[in-house]
């Protein structure tokens, strides 16, 4: 009997009512209508059904369909007619400024770049490219630039932190290769800050980090085994000039405090050397000072000697040598010689630039396996210091090089830019310049 209605027994007068069976079927009631999601909202469109007695039909239970195995066989492939691991291999070789226009072709390819497989992959396999990002001071403003010397061009950056657009006093450090951090300083209208912000290169996008302990500006800071250590600087207050020191630790995600310095000073120069961390500031007595800061055994000490008293800005220490400036445009080198205790003349390129302040060499950097010079009208030099014989010369702010090697002249392009931007003058400086991999 398909449904209940009242029938008359043969021999008998009386009225009996059948109920049709219990679902016994996939079309139990709970699939009435595809917009029920649970048994209560079904009781609601079939008043005094019962619950569904079919072991195998969960209509609350996770959907097969949309597990992960499922979804991965019906997705397209990265690349038509290739497996996904050859397609990879494939597409970490697309040359690093290609990387944005990548994103833009599918969300596969845009959750693969998103991704740190695909930049481990390119590190481990050598393919990972290094560009110069340089963050400058023009006209009290804090803009940013990223190089490219593979192909010889200035990428566009998204614009810094608010709280960094005009602020002063600030670090500036690269962890794990590809992040760039961003802490302390002083704000015009705020004040010193514990501000900590980083930008990612592999996604180019600017993140949160965990503040410092303590506000502070013009201090120094430092990477030892990929943490970022600070210390000294100045702070408003009865204690304006700061001894105390901390530690970021990325794979913690936290701030902890070390041991302060013995004197507190503000840094002016910085670098680390076989293991240690040296500075070199003025105290509150504005007397020149120097420590060493051992992290091994999580202590400072007094440092005095040749190695100070003949150490100039900028600095870089690279394959176990400690090198310095000989001069104002970056052209001469000198080198540290630690069985002496002095520095000596390392290189000479032959081709100085003039005392100009736009010539001034703002930092060393190691690009490439090269020593790298970057000046504050944005012109690089690359100076393998493994055979002084060679070097290479790129003005990379009008995007040309002009290579300078044993008995060659610059080419008169090279004079030429290099007069004009000395005579119109400076309207920036760089405040820091760091190396970062994707």
């Amino acid at each position: 009997m398909d449904r209940a209605a009242p029938e008359r027994l043969a021999g008998s007068h009386r009225v009996v009512r059948v109920q049709a069976p219990l679902v016994d079927s996939v079309s139990c009631y709970c699939r009435v209508d595809a917009g029920l999601k649970t048994v209560v909202g079904a009781r609601k469109f079939v008043p005094g059904a019962k619950l569904c007695l079919q072991p195998e039909i969960i209509p609350n239970g996770p959907r097969l369909r949309n597990s992960r195995r499922e979804r991965s066989r019906n997705q397209a492939p990265l690349l038509p007619g290739l497996p996904d691991d050859l397609a990879i291999a494939c597409l970490i070789r697309v040359p690093r400024i290609e990387h944005q226009n990548l994103r833009l072709v599918c969300k596969r390819w845009n959750r693969l770049l998103s991704g740190n497989y695909y930049y481990s992959l390119r590190k481990k396999l050598g393919m990972a490219e290094e560009w110069v990002y340089v963050i400058k001071r023009d006209r009290g403003k804090i803009s940013w630039h990223a190089f490219d010397p593979n192909h010889r061009l200035w990428r566009p950056l998204p614009p810094v932190p608010a709280d960094y657009s005009e602020a002063f006093g600030f670090g500036c450090a690269v962890l794990s290769g590809c992040y760039l951090y961003l802490f302390g300083g002083k704000d015009p209208s705020k004040g010193p800050m514990r501000r900590v912000v980083f930008y990612n290169a592999r996604t180019n996008k600017w993140h949160r980090a965990p503040d410092m302990l303590r506000k502070r500006h013009l201090f120094g800071s430092c990477v030892i085994n990929n943490c970022l250590y600070v210390a000294g600087g100045e702070c408003e207050g009865n204690q304006r000039t700061l001894r105390s020191a901390e530690l970021y630790d990325p794979n913690r995600n936290r701030w902890i405090s070390i041991a302060e310095m013995s004197i507190g000073m503000v840094p002016f120069i910085g670098v680390v050397y076989e293991g240690k961390w040296f500075l070199k500031g003025i105290d509150s007595r504005h007397q020149v000072v120097s420590e060493v800061y051992a992290p091994t055994t999580n202590t400072w000490s007094t440092v005095g000697g040749g190695i100070v008293t003949g150490w100039r800005n900028p600095s870089i220490s690279m394959n176990g040598r400690l090198y310095a400036s000989d001069c104002r445009d970056g052209c001469k080198l000198r080198v540290y010689e630690r069985a002496t205790d002095s520095w000596n003349k390392f290189m000479d390129s032959k081709h100085h630039l003039g005392n100009s302040k736009a010539f001034e060499a703002a930092s060393f950097v190691p690009l490439n396996g090269k020593l790298g010079i970057i000046r504050n009208n944005m012109s690089i030099s690359l100076v393998d210091v493994t055979n002084p014989v060679n070097s290479i010369e790129t003005n990379s702010s009008h995007v040309w090089e002009a290579i300078s090697g044993k008995n060659q002249l610059k080419s008169f392009v090279a004079n030429l830019w290099s007069s004009i931007a000395g005579r119109s003058g400076l309207k920036g400086h760089i405040v820091h310049c760091q190396v970062l991999q994707a």
